[in-house]
């Protein structure tokens, strides 16, 4: 059995864990919440915990419920004014029985807490958060639960944050992929991975042929699985997806998120660079950079930042990249914000490498709203 995180103080790779959760969700929902064309929204955590630690630390279930919320309720007050529209639905899961009768009561608690201080007279969340203890193979497999991913007027938010490795397989993860309006986040065991790649409980589930280890560098194995998922994605679908490794002692865990729009990309690469402004991908220095303090530390030209900028260059130099609109996305595709790109081209035209075909702009945000121009090599 999995050992149970909830029944202690949540160790501090668990807290960043969280504070991701917290701040990746803080960014999606707002954007959903203001889309018009938006009927539903169906918030998902399907591997929810008992809900606290032993010191009463918020899980991802009520860090999803309070965000929810929003700051003084106000994301509660919108909806109420505009007649309960959109309709938002949680659906929390938790496998375990003893974790899932907890979770019942600090999901109860939590939701009668907020309502005493509701202005309200009604909570808008009480009747519509629904929580089960069903086997994940069950849910992700319901015809009920696939309907609402396939439909396009219900944005989702998919926390899949399970204990180990085998619950997303190819399958899985390439249902949510074609899933219209849904993001998802999942936790992975990438140092497992990597241990025992050879042995029949991990080649179940993954093709370790399609894994490069480099047993040299056991600091990039969840990048490997990350490249692992990025690879079963049709090169003509644009999809994004991003990772972030969290070090613990020796070992290395994982998140990985995946997104269909550039803006939800965005949002979660804000995140991650606010965590790691060195490479955007890690609490530990994943790349070997000069660390704070020391003579040569420069946050704004890392090794990261500066591999994702000679490729940028190489590939307008190549005519792969032959308008902004293609270079953003490549930024963004590499796990960079756009305005690394906006850089590039700034740079290049001082140095009178290429010319602009076209009214020349500067956007490095909601790049899905940019204005297209053509690059032209001299």
């Amino acid at each position: 059995m999995a050992k149970d995180i909830n029944s202690d103080v949540f160790p501090e790779e668990t807290k960043l864990k969280l504070s991701i959760f917290r701040e990746c969700f803080k960014e999606w929902f707002p954007v959903f919440l203001n889309n018009g064309h938006i009927e539903k929204i169906f918030i998902y955590d399907l591997f929810a915990g008992s809900g606290k630690d032993s010191e009463g630390t918020s899980g991802s279930p009520l860090i999803l419920l309070q965000e929810t919320k929003g700051e003084n309720g106000k994301y509660c007050e919108q909806v109420y004014k505009n007649n309960n529209k959109p309709t938002i639905l949680f659906g929390f899961n938790e496998k375990v029985k003893k974790k899932f009768f907890l979770l019942k009561e600090n999901v109860e608690n939590e939701l009668k807490s907020c309502e005493k201080t509701c202005p309200l007279g009604k909570c808008i969340l009480s009747e519509n958060c629904y929580i089960d203890n069903k086997d994940f193979k069950e849910l992700i497999q319901s015809q009920s639960f696939l309907n609402i991913l396939q439909n396009r007027k219900f944005g989702k938010f998919i926390l899949l944050d399970q204990y180990g490795f085998k619950h997303i397989t190819d399958n899985v993860f390439l249902k949510l992929v074609y899933s219209p309006f849904t993001d998802f986040i999942f936790f992975i065991s990438s140092s497992f991975i990597r241990r025992f790649k050879d042995e029949p409980a991990v080649n179940a589930y993954f093709k370790k042929e399609n894994i490069k280890f480099d047993e040299e560098k056991p600091n990039e194995c969840h990048r490997e699985i990350a490249k692992y998922f990025k690879a079963l994605i049709p090169k003509e679908k644009e999809y994004y997806v991003h990772n972030f490794t969290i070090k613990k002692g020796a070992n290395y865990y994982g998140l990985i998120f995946g997104t269909n729009h550039s803006l939800g990309m965005e949002k979660f690469l804000t995140v991650c660079w606010k965590q790691d402004p060195l490479a955007g991908e890690s609490n530990c220095n994943i790349d070997n950079d000069f660390e704070e303090g020391t003579l040569f530390f420069n946050p704004t030209n890392t090794n990261k930042i500066q591999m994702v900028k000679n490729k940028i260059k190489e590939k307008i130099k190549n005519g792969i990249i032959r308008d902004n609109l293609t270079g953003l996305r490549y930024a963004l595709s590499e796990g960079c914000r756009p305005k690394l790109f906006v850089e590039v081209v700034d740079e290049l035209l001082k140095m009178k490498k290429i010319t602009i075909v076209g009214k020349i702009n500067r956007t490095a945000s909601s790049v899905h709203k940019a204005k297209k121009y053509e690059i032209s090599v001299l």
